[in-house]
């Protein structure tokens, strides 16, 4: 039950007529995630599995520098054009034909997007990947510029500088691609910057709305997505190396230990509501922009049990223990963000250094080489299992 009201949000949406495009209470209740906010959420993590494909692949061929700059800068393009979907959408759906036609176009460029990281990982070609960014971008300048066709005094000039904002720099995104692959390293870092700058400049006066509890639900599905994205990339790496090499021995452990990372990840996450924390926009937009390190890890724990398994069967080039950090390190680093977000907000006591210990713990893991997995598996668990005797001590 959405909660929101029939005239909105009719059953059928081809008999809605358009409407004029204002923004939603920030105190509606029952607000939650629309089915098409769920397939756009799907769509994207294709993108995401591509990239986590291509990062894999580049760290089990040693190829460090390649991976995790391809693998930064591929998520990047994905996670802030969900990002600012998401919070648009939080201020102004309308579920009408339109906005759900340009959402459609939105989803169409994350698909280009997708198609294009293998190229740009192989071959540094951000033709494929920076045209799918593009449209999706430009999409998102419709949907700002029908919001200031609804709107008036103050929230019109957000609207129209956010069109304006993102107009120019896609044009800048356009004009890399015609400048030498040389120069690009130099280049690329001030693209980044100038979208990082749109909503500072946008919101420098006037904020737009949001609603809490449809962001948390927002970013928590997005979350539990990623996480889903990762058990099925792990799942396929261990079933090729058992088909091809018939190597369960060595690769169980390895299944294990992930299982219980991605397990661990997702118990973690959802211990506690989190809306009520996001009562400001600075808390709420720091709360976001850090989700960047959320999703970029939790997808980086499936390219890197990918690796660990691939190491395990003999087709990795490089050390034990180096297959291990690509587990240990994103996994650390997970935890460490979501205690940063949402534990310390939350947590009282010795639960307050719960994950940051545990975060830690992961990370020494990576100094037991093929072991390593598995044991930091085991430490996630053994993080939930303390954190739940510490909740039922504390209620």
């Amino acid at each position: 039950m959405s909660g929101r009201p029939a005239a909105i949000h009719p059953h059928h949406p081809e008999d809605r007529p358009i409407r004029r495009m204002v923004p939603r209470s920030r105190d509606e209740p029952h607000r939650s995630a629309t089915p098409l906010e769920l397939f756009f959420d799907l769509c994207f993590v294709v993108a995401v599995a591509q990239a986590g494909r291509e990062l894999a692949h580049d760290l089990a061929d040693a190829h460090f520098q390649v991976a995790l700059v391809g693998y930064l800068f591929a998520f990047f393009a994905i996670w802030w054009a969900w990002m600012n979907f998401t919070w648009f959408a939080s201020a102004y759906d309308c579920d009408d034909v339109p906005y759900r036609i340009t959402t459609l176009v939105q989803i169409t460029g994350v698909l280009i997007l997708a198609a294009g990281v293998p190229r740009m990982f192989a071959d540094q070609d951000l033709t494929l990947a920076v045209t799918g960014y593009v449209v999706m971008r430009l999409a998102m300048v419709t949907q700002w510029l029908r919001a200031a066709a609804g709107e008036e005094g103050p929230a019109r000039t957000v609207a129209l500088r956010y069109a304006a904002g993102i107009t120019l720099v896609q044009a800048g995104w356009v004009l890399v691609l015609l400048l030498p692959e040389s120069a690009r390293p130099y280049v690329v870092p001030l693209g980044i910057l100038a979208e990082l700058a749109v909503p500072v400049y946008a919101e420098l006066r006037t904020q737009t709305t949001w609603h809490p509890h449809h962001i948390a639900e927002r970013y928590g599905l997005f979350t539990l997505i990623v996480l889903g994205e990762t058990v099925a990339a792990a799942t396929v790496a261990v079933q090729a190396a058992v088909d091809e090499h018939e190597a369960l021995g060595s690769v169980l452990p390895i299944a294990v230990g992930g299982l219980l990372l991605c397990f661990a990840a997702w118990w973690i996450y959802f211990a506690r509501p989190i809306e009520d924390h996001l009562r400001s926009n600075r808390q709420g937009f720091l709360w976001g922009y850090g989700h960047y390190l959320v999703f970029a890890s939790a997808a980086a724990i499936g390219a890197g049990l990918e690796v660990a398994v691939e190491h395990a069967v003999g087709k990795a080039h490089i050390s034990a223990t180096t297959a291990t950090a690509a587990v240990t390190v994103p996994g650390a680093l997970y935890l460490a963000t979501v205690w940063l977000l949402h534990a310390r907000h939350t947590k009282t006591g010795a639960a307050q250094a719960l994950l940051p210990v545990a975060a830690a713990a992961v990370l020494a893991c990576t100094l037991l080489g093929e072991s390593g997995v598995l044991a930091a598996g085991l430490v996630a668990a053994a993080t939930v299992a303390v954190g739940v005797a510490l909740h039922a001590r504390d209620a």
